[in-house]
């Protein structure tokens, strides 16, 4: 299996990708296929497909904020199950996040990322992909070290429409396994960039905002 950086949607590969995406997530959650010209030429942007027996089996898009010492993940697309494509793509992304890392001359905090609740998408089969069944990527997510934070949390919709996406959890993965709170100004900051591409904010967004602007951490529990 070969992990294969995307960095034009001319490349065949993300077209492969891009199908594969409207198969397991829903339409809020997809940015419209000639949208991502400029995000996939932006090198702050990682994205890679795991590539098995020339098939697209997986794909994964993350990016390091170096100032910020945080990375986020935007989406882990395991696509058949029995081939370890998970654990493949997670180390994958862990070295090189690592690798960012040090040339930025300061070690990683740790990684966002946003998990869906499945006691809130009850009937949601994500393309019929049993390892993206969301109790199981939960339960992934929760071994591989995240944690969720303590926020009634929304998003965007990245339909770029205004409204707002509540089933999803915010969560953080510390490097230190001693951590239990994250700086509720690291949290503005990185949300504030992560969602700097979309002008329509919902209104409960700028709500969530300004509520962490008041705070001074935010507590983290198992998922």
């Amino acid at each position: 299996m070969d992990f294969v950086r995307i960095t034009s949607i001319e490349d065949p590969n993300f077209l492969l990708m891009h199908e594969l995406m409207k198969k397991v997530f829903p339409p809020e959650e997809v940015l419209e296929y000639s949208l991502w010209r400029e995000p996939l030429e932006d090198p702050g942007i990682r994205v890679f497909v795991a590539v098995h027996k020339g098939a697209v089996v997986g794909a994964t898009e993350y990016r390091y904020y170096d100032d910020l010492q945080v990375a986020m993940t935007d989406f882990t697309i395991i696509g058949q199950a029995g081939l370890g494509i998970g654990r493949f793509m997670a180390a994958k992304r862990m070295a090189d996040l690592q690798q960012q890392a040090a040339l930025s001359g300061r070690s990683m905090l740790g990684m966002f990322a946003e998990i869906y609740d499945p006691y809130r998408i009850d009937g949601h089969e994500f393309g019929g992909i049993k390892p993206m069944d969301p109790y199981v990527r939960r339960e992934v997510l929760s071994h591989l070290g995240y944690q969720r934070l303590e926020l009634d949390y929304v998003h965007p919709s990245w339909e770029n429409n205004g409204e707002a996406v509540e089933v999803l959890d915010l969560c953080f993965m510390p490097i230190d396994d001693s951590c239990t709170e994250v700086s509720a100004s690291l949290i503005v900051q990185f949300l504030t960039r992560y969602y700097s591409v979309l002008p329509d904010k919902p209104l409960q967004w700028q709500q969530m905002i300004e509520g962490l602007k008041q705070r001074d951490t935010v507590a983290l529990f198992p998922l």
